[in-house]
């Protein structure tokens, strides 16, 4: 079974608006996890879209691959807290306010579903014997 995985590093988001979106994607099929991604409304949806195409294109490159994108899911996402800039806001009457300026650190796995198999000799499917019923 073939896996791969991508990673972006120091995206310009913080880890829990990019977890919501990598929600939506797991364990779906990569058609659907990119449909699903090109009509988000989310910004961090189009950093996450270059993540999985990069992850499907390390799995073709690899030996072994069967040669068809389609039998690709996505086998797991996760968004990583990467370093925070820290910045100074001035405020009223001479103090300030810090802004914390959040990155991540995104990650997509995907690997190859194994193609059905056929049900035993002997057996017809979907008929149950009497010891399962």
């Amino acid at each position: 079974m073939i896996e791969a995985r991508a990673t972006a590093k120091f995206v310009r988001t913080s880890a829990q608006k990019a977890g919501l979106v990598l929600d939506l994607i797991r364990g779906r099929r990569v058609d659907q996890a990119l449909a699903a991604l090109k009509y988000s409304r989310k910004a961090v949806a189009r950093d996450i879209e270059k993540v999985l195409r990069s992850a499907v294109a390390n799995a073709q490159q690899q030996d072994g691959f069967g040669g068809d994108p389609e039998r690709l899911f996505v086998k797991g996402c996760h968004a990583g807290q990467g370093p925070s800039q820290k910045r100074v806001r001035p405020a009223p009457m001479g103090r300030a306010f810090r802004v914390v300026k959040r990155t991540a650190h995104l990650t997509v796995q995907v690997a190859e579903r194994p193609a059905a198999r056929p049900p035993a000799p002997g057996r017809r499917a979907g008929v149950k014997t009497p010891a399962e019923k």
